[in-house]
């Protein structure tokens, strides 16, 4: 999966960063390989929260999409 992420540059120095894709995925870091890390922390974060399961019927479908 790929992500587009925009690194901006903070006013009080260092960067901080946003998952346009994601809504409230953001983080920030003094440097841009510590802003870069903390986006594949925050991303990984963000994909693993649990989220309640719909009622499934005997017939619905579920199927898996890889992206």
């Amino acid at each position: 999966m790929n992500l587009k992420a925009i690194i901006h540059e903070a006013e009080e120095g260092g960067y901080w960063a946003e998952v346009p894709a994601l809504p409230g995925c953001l983080t920030q870091g003094e440097t841009m390989d510590e802003v870069t890390a903390n986006l594949r922390e925050a991303i990984e974060g963000w994909l693993s929260v649990e989220t309640p399961e719909g009622t499934v019927t005997s017939k619905d479908q579920v199927i898996e999409l890889a992206l």
